[in-house]
């Protein structure tokens, strides 16, 4: 069995979003390329990335037990 990951971290997920957000940015007359869409789908994921490391940050200040 591979290693898991996040949903968040999916590049393919990623890739879903933002091909469902361009499929409908195309009804309201706005075109979103193709190099366009490989790009926010690297910026969606860095950003997925950034914000699980600030949610581990903050569950790890704000949480009442010690470590061992």
């Amino acid at each position: 069995m591979g290693e898991l990951k996040n949903w968040y971290m999916s590049k393919t997920v990623w890739g879903g979003v933002v091909a469902i957000l361009a499929s409908c940015s195309h009804l309201l007359g706005v075109e979103i390329g193709l190099d366009d869409q490989s790009g926010l789908v690297d910026g969606l994921t860095a950003l997925a990335t950034a914000a699980g490391g600030l949610v581990a940050i903050w569950g790890r200040i704000s949480a009442t037990k010690r470590l061992r």
